[in-house]
């Protein structure tokens, strides 16, 4: 997968690379789809939600430019993955689920592997997380319609990277914010970010 999928496609931190080598992706699966685990893909998880192909887990990570001692928000947790990978290059990881059976079986999931940097969140990702703002870098993986919700901006430190899927016209594309600036990224297809 590391070669295949990652290296050969542009992915070249070598932390995040070593992450994406490390973390077991098949563990945050349920048991019937673990044979697809390192397929090239989106896979099912439950809830009406997916685990994203490997490549846009190691794509988004890289791209929230992570290092030692910085702190991430991940908005839809989902299994959990995406989380243990950002936390092997990140200090800590706030990660919120709105779909409660996924974010408490995240959470005991990495705890189990000892993941000690996550905690997990159930709740309105698209509110953030106020109580442990400002973020260095904020993960979306759920696209939104037109923009970012706006509280994940004002929860984003001065510099900080908010990579979030949006939808515009009828197309979905990964979008990196900076600083008022945003750059459209790759196309992408997420499940829609629901706000309560």
């Amino acid at each position: 997968m590391v070669d295949r999928q990652l290296r050969s496609r542009g992915i070249d931190d070598d932390c995040v690379l070593r992450a994406m080598g490390e973390v077991p992706r098949e563990l945050f699966l349920p048991e019937d789809v673990r044979g697809d685990a390192y397929r090239d893909g989106a896979v099912p998880i439950g809830a009406g939600q997916t685990m994203s192909q490997p490549w846009i887990v190691a794509c988004m990570t890289m791209l929230a430019e992570p290092a030692p001692g910085m702190r991430a928000l991940e908005v839809g947790t989902g299994s959990g993955y995406g989380a243990a990978v950002l936390s092997r290059c990140c200090g800590e990881v706030v990660t919120i689920e709105r779909h409660a059976e996924l974010a408490e079986r995240a959470r005991a999931l990495l705890a189990e592997l000892g993941y000690a940097n996550v905690e997990v969140r159930a709740g309105d990702g698209s509110r953030g997380a106020p109580d442990r703002a400002p973020f260095d870098s904020i993960l979306v993986t759920a696209v939104a319609e037109d923009e970012p919700p706006p509280a994940l901006r004002e929860q984003l430190r001065s510099g900080g990277v908010l990579l979030c899927p949006v939808r515009r016209d009828g197309a979905e594309q990964l979008m990196r914010f900076r600083d008022g600036e945003e750059q459209a990224v790759v196309p992408v297809r997420f499940v829609p970010l629901v706000a309560e």
